[in-house]
């Protein structure tokens, strides 16, 4: 959730009260107090925002990535451990960082800001990203915070130069009987050459193991990676594509994004940069990356149409949700919220829509795309590829659901939009954030505001 400081409280107070409805069961039976004030933390003004906040599920327990800080709380939002991660000397043009080797650049004291913040529960660690050396990761043991492993020495350590805490999502995929894997996606600032822009790396058991954060596969030819290529910024000079949420669903990863792209409006001889938000899906299985495929996303109500992502969450449809959408009480909702237009990502209109989407229906989508383009049907139709009329190639084979590629047709875009069904409009306070999950039956979202106001 990327939010304003003031919006922090009630994000602590959304953490407490899921806590208190999924972890207690005697506050199941405890209605608030009308008047209860909020509970509320704090932290050190000084060292700047807060960037990210994770529950873990089995505790309660809460960790916060700030700025030059990562936070261990109570479910009641006391203090319990305290880490350091900033600041520090270094310069975002030093590549590979001075720890690696010497920097001709000045050096000033940065400070660290979390951008990555994901518990992996199977080794009981914590995963914290920054910004200093070009995105280096630590792994912090969840009872006390203390440091198991730093890799530094390797250009796949560097995750991304950029420094927004929002320009970055990871997923963790775990397996029983072999290592996890991370997902991570990131903004690449203008450094496409250094960074991919999704790619999949190794969670080894040993935090200190050679083989953090490799690649899962990587050889002359392939590797498990989306890079943009070079050609797309003579196209768009200030392309990349920003991710706003990441999660995983049976056999694939998915990544809501922001990028974007080079339209001609109606009656127009010139074109125009917009924004256009995607889904962007891959198998979890699939090490050379040829399951990439991302589709459009959007929203519209009354005319008005919502195209800029602003926040997601997955959910659960409940039973009653899902009798209206003609679907299964256990089939995955995602909630969206989406600013008016497509022209103004730094500045969005503060007219937005909350929305949801079917994720079945958007799959549903992608197979009818990878069917029609195997049948040599039309172009891979990705905006950021400077060729953007590279053909389809017919295959003779079945693609069910859970199809994974091959390598022709790849990475692919699907040109349709799919559009979310809008259940609730703001037109003055824009909603920034969102989270969502089902309670005796009924689908629950809380909503935050540009404002810091929390809706329900």
């Amino acid at each position: 959730l990327i939010m304003s400081p003031a919006m922090w409280k009630w994000t602590c107070l959304v953490s407490h009260l899921l806590l208190s409805t999924t972890v207690s069961p005697l506050s199941r039976q405890q209605p608030l107090h009308p008047k209860r004030p909020f509970i509320t933390f704090t932290g050190d003004q000084a060292e700047g925002n807060f960037n990210h906040l994770v529950v873990d599920e089995r505790t309660g327990h809460i960790y916060l990535g700030a700025v030059n800080r990562i936070y261990k709380l109570s479910n009641d939002l006391k203090v319990l451990v305290t880490h350091q991660t900033g600041p520090d000397d270094d310069n975002p043009k030093c590549y590979p960082p001075r720890i690696v080797q010497t920097c001709n650049e000045p050096l000033t004291l940065t400070n660290n800001i979390n951008k990555v913040l994901l518990i992996d529960y199977k080794e009981n660690r914590l995963l914290a990203c920054g910004s200093l050396y070009q995105g280096i990761c630590k792994l912090l043991r969840l009872d006390d915070l203390f440091k198991l492993g730093e890799p530094f020495h390797k250009k796949e350590h560097y995750l991304s130069g950029v420094n927004d805490s929002g320009s970055v999502f990871g997923v963790i995929v775990s397996y029983s009987n072999m290592d996890d894997k991370l997902f991570i996606a990131t903004a690449v600032d203008g450094k496409p050459e250094y960074f991919p822009t999704i790619s999949s790396r190794k969670l080894t058991k040993n935090s200190e193991a050679d083989g953090m954060f490799a690649y899962v596969f990587h050889d002359e030819f392939v590797a498990s990676m989306i890079k943009i290529p070079s050609d797309t910024f003579t196209i768009i000079p200030d392309f990349d594509i920003y991710y706003i949420y990441g999660f995983s669903s049976g056999n694939f990863v998915y990544f809501l994004t922001l990028q974007p792209e080079m339209i001609s409006p109606p009656g127009s001889t010139t074109k125009e940069q917009v924004y256009t938000s995607k889904l962007v899906r891959l198998c979890k299985e699939d090490t050379a990356f040829n399951s990439y495929v991302e589709v459009p996303i959007g929203c519209e109500k009354n005319g008005v149409e919502y195209r800029l992502l602003q926040a997601a969450y997955l959910s659960k449809a409940g039973a009653i949700l899902a009798r209206s959408l003609d679907v299964g009480p256990e089939d995955d909702i995602l909630f969206t919220v989406f600013s008016k237009g497509q022209k103004r990502k730094m500045k969005s209109l503060d007219e937005s829509a909350l929305c949801i989407f079917v994720l079945k229906k958007i799959n549903d989508r992608i197979k009818d795309r990878l069917q029609s383009c195997y049948r040599g049907e039309g172009t891979l139709d990705l905006a950021w590829l400077k060729v953007k009329d590279i053909p389809c190639s017919s295959a003779l084979l079945t693609i069910d659901d859970n199809f994974c590629g091959l390598d022709m047709n790849a990475p692919l875009g699907v040109s349709s939009m799919v559009r979310g069904l809008p259940i609730f409009t703001e037109d003055g306070d824009r909603m920034t954030s969102v989270i969502a999950y089902v309670y005796k039956n009924h689908s629950l979202a809380f909503v935050g505001t540009k404002s810091g106001k929390l809706k329900k």
